[in-house]
């Protein structure tokens, strides 16, 4: 799942910490609402929800179907500004490598996104279904399952759910200190030689 070069999206900041974005893209994601909703009922139907995301990603029919009716969890046949601001949120997550960040910080609203079948519970067919939203591949799946189906049911329930979110925040920030290890490391060889030459 990507965005398209050169779409309004790619122009919103989203803060790397809470995956949130700012009050002022805020207001003009709210603009940009305001014109998709041509029939001004504060909320898109499908067919607008399609031509959406069929414009600024490159998700298939099939994907932006299944997430119209992810999101749709009412059965209205329309989504609001608050599914339509999560969705955006999610897509810059996914655009800027944020994906567990986001599962982390909103893992309420993940949870519910996942949960296809509404029953309160993950399957690995719904994990699989889904898992393009957070970029989550097939080996991952069978590890995730593995390591925190705890009940041993197949099935991971919101507490189970929310022990992986943690762990992937975990494994994320060790990623990044082993980075800026390896930055540092390479800055302090390059300019060692320097320094050591100016001592002498």
């Amino acid at each position: 799942m990507k965005l398209k070069t050169g779409c309004f999206l790619q122009y919103l900041y989203l803060d790397e910490v809470y995956c949130l974005l700012s009050v002022r893209n805020a207001k003009a994601l709210t603009d940009y609402f305001q014109l998709l909703d041509v029939h001004k009922k504060n909320a898109l139907n499908n067919l607008q929800f399609y031509c959406f995301l069929h414009y600024v990603t490159d998700l298939k029919k099939q994907h932006i179907m299944l997430l119209f009716d992810l999101l749709d969890r009412n059965a209205t046949g329309e989504i609001g500004f608050d599914e339509f601001y999560m969705l955006v949120c999610l897509l810059l997550a996914h655009e800027n490598h944020l994906e567990k960040q986001f599962i982390y910080r909103h893992s309420g609203p993940a949870f519910r996104l996942l949960d296809i079948d509404n029953d309160h519970t993950i399957g690995p067919r719904e994990f699989q279904a889904a898992g393009f939203l957070f970029n989550i591949k097939k080996e991952e799946l069978e590890k995730i399952f593995k390591d925190f189906d705890i009940s041993g049911d197949e099935q991971l329930n919101y507490k189970e759910f929310k022990m992986f979110t943690i762990f992937c925040i975990d494994k994320q920030q060790e990623k990044e200190k082993e980075k800026t290890r390896r930055i540092t490391k390479g800055s302090v060889n390059v300019t060692l030689p320097q320094g050591s030459a100016s001592s002498q």
